[in-house]
């Protein structure tokens, strides 16, 4: 784990979405410089030189993450957008949020059998937006590398989830529990 502080920097927003939900609001962390810069060194590194060919990154907040991971990394960026919003033939796969359900996209062609892929998210929560990624990175033939957090809400035990569609490592900076 990293020797920052992230939780200071991370804002909680009490009944958003909805009643009883506590939205762990990353803004206040990606505006300080050091705090940014340190979250996206730290997952960065902690995958570097295993080979990572591209990074998903889920819409929206995780484009945030995802992208300078991948540019850290020396990988391909994917977008994993919700349905509408990307222009070409699409893969789909759809999720259980904490509260609700949604899908995510990828182009068709986002993803080779030969690539390394290293899934990053803001936040994981139940681990169903994590889920889905992996079985669209398994549609397409390629390796998950591993799954990069900010944080991870532990008392909803998204690795039970996750462990049953992926051994892969999962690494998270903060854990809420």
């Amino acid at each position: 784990m990293a020797d920052f502080d992230y939780e200071k920097l991370i804002t909680d927003i009490p009944d958003y979405p909805t009643a009883g939900v506590v939205f762990k609001d990353i803004t206040t962390l990606m505006k300080d410089p050091e705090g940014f810069a340190r979250s996206i060194d730290d997952l960065a590194d902690h995958f570097m030189g295993r080979g990572v060919t591209k990074v998903v990154g889920a819409e929206a907040r995780g484009f945030m993450v995802a992208a300078p991971v991948a540019y850290r990394l020396g990988a391909g960026f994917v977008p994993a957008r919700k349905p509408g919003k990307l222009p070409r033939e699409t893969y789909s796969e759809s999720y259980a949020l904490e509260y609700g359900t949604d899908a995510l996209q990828i182009h068709t062609d986002a993803l080779e059998p030969t690539d390394k892929v290293l899934l990053v998210d803001d936040l994981v929560a139940t681990g169903g937006t994590a889920v889905a990624q992996i079985k669209m990175v398994e549609h397409f033939g390629a390796q998950i590398a591993g799954l990069a957090f900010l944080m991870e809400l532990d008392f909803l035990h998204p690795q039970k989830l996750i462990s049953q569609h992926t051994d892969a490592e999962i690494y998270s900076l903060v854990h809420v529990q």
